[in-house]
């Protein structure tokens, strides 16, 4: 076994245990944290595939924004551990059959005639002037541009759908109409008032 193989298997029972102990752990953070930790192992074996670009992505988006974010949330709500306990084990027979059920599917679609390490070799070694970032994108805008389309569009669509539940209208909401808002003028908003001017002598006689 040469040293990139071991780093492989390394890295891979490390990522197998850290995706374990994400649904496995008692607290939330701890589960977080063990996501961090998944991210991080799955950045190392792309790295292995010399994809340095989605490697870095997966590094600076989910582990520096998303999983950051997922702490604070963790951290600053007061999650009720014991009442998310509260019928476990009841879905335990569901789960099984899920989890058996998708291991079957991984048996037999990496099991098949299309998968292995004849059919499905180590990556030859690129070049020093090799680009993995405008592979990548010459990828996406020309064999891969129609399912990145789409892709757009559904997470677009995605987007809209999050703002019009968050912002759907409540009884004992405050609400502005934009277009009132664009037609107000100025005289609408400001009102300009003429007052006397007055002494102090005025002022001090007036109060007592």
């Amino acid at each position: 076994m040469n040293f990139e193989s071991f780093v492989f298997y390394f890295l891979s029972a490390i990522l197998l245990f850290a995706g374990a102990r994400v649904i496995t752990a008692r607290n939330p953070v701890h589960s977080a944290l063990f996501l961090v930790l998944a991210f991080f192992t799955a950045a190392g074996l792309w790295m292995l595939l010399e994809a340095e670009f989605l490697a870095i992505t997966l590094v600076l988006v989910y582990v520096g924004a998303v999983m950051v974010l997922f702490l604070f949330v963790v951290m600053m709500l007061d999650i009720n551990l014991d009442k998310l306990r509260e019928g476990f084990w009841d879905y335990l027979p569901l789960a099984a059959f899920v989890t058996v059920l998708m291991m079957l599917e991984m048996v037999v679609v990496l099991g098949g005639k299309h998968f292995g390490l004849t059919q499905m070799p180590n990556p030859a070694a690129h070049a020093a002037d090799y680009s993995n970032t405008k592979e990548l994108g010459r990828l996406l805008y020309t064999e891969y541009v129609y399912p990145f389309e789409l892709a757009s569009v559904i997470l677009l669509v995605a987007i809209v759908a999050a703002i019009a539940l968050t912002l759907r209208r409540r009884k004992n909401t405050k609400h502005q109409n934009p277009g009132d808002q664009v037609r107000v003028k100025r005289q609408d908003r400001v009102r300009m008032v003429s007052m006397p001017a007055e002494t102090a002598d005025k002022i001090t006689k007036e109060a007592s």
